[in-house]
């Protein structure tokens, strides 16, 4: 039987590097130069404290914000979680999804990292879908090469979210937004419609080799801290 098992999970694997398209491919080597580039902004940098103390990490390159009065919101990134024993699991795929009402300066792209920081947080970006700030607090997070102190309210919120749109990384809110799994992306990553919550909760799924640097990267940047 064992044979038979290895040889259908080689075969997943082969299917998945097979079938990578062009779009994911290059997702995932921008979701590694926003991380790479959120790390080494100095005094703007994303607390590197911050990313050792999360549950989850989520990066969306090029999140698309378009439209007068009415501002759509449209975005593909990739969501890492953590192991029980430590190091990083994933990636899962995901859309941010939404709009936004009142005057904005036209369209645009932004490059978004969300942390979650919490068990409750990781728990609810599993399921299929669920709406920022309503069914979890989002809050602009702290920049800085370490991260304020942990009496400061944004270290109480579950998620802490960040944008880059000229060159530096702010703290931003994402209120209103839907945060989806992608099951075509999963797809095309491991050659079966996983969910999210298979990938990152459930049985480990071996992170497919074009994404390797990418969850080696989060590896290199944070080391375990129990929660």
């Amino acid at each position: 039987m064992k044979p038979v098992i290895l040889l259908l999970t080689a075969c997943t694997l082969m299917y998945s590097a097979d079938k990578l398209d062009g779009d994911t491919l290059k997702r995932i080597g921008q979701s590694q130069d926003v991380l790479t580039e959120a790390m080494a902004s100095g005094d703007k940098a994303i607390p590197k404290d911050l990313i050792e103390k999360a549950h989850c990490v989520a990066v969306i390159p090029g999140l698309k914000q378009g439209g007068f009065i009415v501002g759509a919101k449209y975005g593909k990134g990739h969501l890492f979680c953590r192991k029980e024993m430590g190091g990083w699991q994933g990636p899962a795929s995901v859309r941010v999804e939404g709009g936004s009402f009142g005057l904005q300066a036209g369209g645009g792209e932004a490059d978004v990292v969300m942390l979650v920081m919490n068990k409750s947080g990781s728990e609810k970006i599993l399921d299929n879908e669920f709406k920022l700030g309503a069914n979890a607090g989002v809050m602009a997070g702290p920049v800085g090469r370490t991260a304020q102190a942990e009496t400061d309210p944004t270290m109480r919120a579950e998620i802490l979210g960040y944008s880059r749109s000229r060159g530096l990384f702010a703290g931003i809110t994402l209120d209103g937004s839907t945060l989806r799994e992608d099951l075509g992306d999963n797809e095309e990553l491991y050659g079966s419609r996983l969910t999210n919550k298979e990938i990152l909760s459930g049985a480990a799924r071996p992170t497919p080799t074009a994404a390797l640097p990418l969850r080696n990267l989060l590896n290199s940047i944070s080391t375990w801290e129990k929660k």
